[in-house]
């Protein structure tokens, strides 16, 4: 089974936009909604996450002003991918992270 691709976004208070995205290694063939699923349960609104909290690069524009840019990153979607593992940690640590309400 192949890799999978955790795509998300920064966008600030102008709509400016940064994409990123990890890849985790798929060992145990974890299918995308499923694992979709899990990670929605785990967002603000199924949406928002803080970047740092997840161990996520933050991709945060050159100028934040934390008077008006939002802190959080938005989850845009899961794909495979034959692209080599980066992410900094497994995805089995998901189900591990606690809701990001604050």
């Amino acid at each position: 089974m192949p890799n999978i691709k955790f795509n998300y976004i920064y966008r600030d208070s102008a709509n400016y936009k940064k994409f990123g995205y990890v890849i985790f290694a798929n060992p145990n063939n974890i299918e995308l909604a499923e694992l979709e699923k899990l990670i929605k349960s785990k967002l603000i609104d199924e949406l928002w996450f803080y970047a740092d909290e997840w161990k996520l690069p933050e991709l945060f524009r050159d100028y934040l002003n934390f008077y008006v840019d939002p802190t959080w990153h938005e989850f845009e979607g899961l794909e495979y991918t034959d692209e080599p593992e980066n992410a900094p940690f497994d995805l089995n640590e998901l189900s591990l992270f606690k809701n990001s309400l604050k």
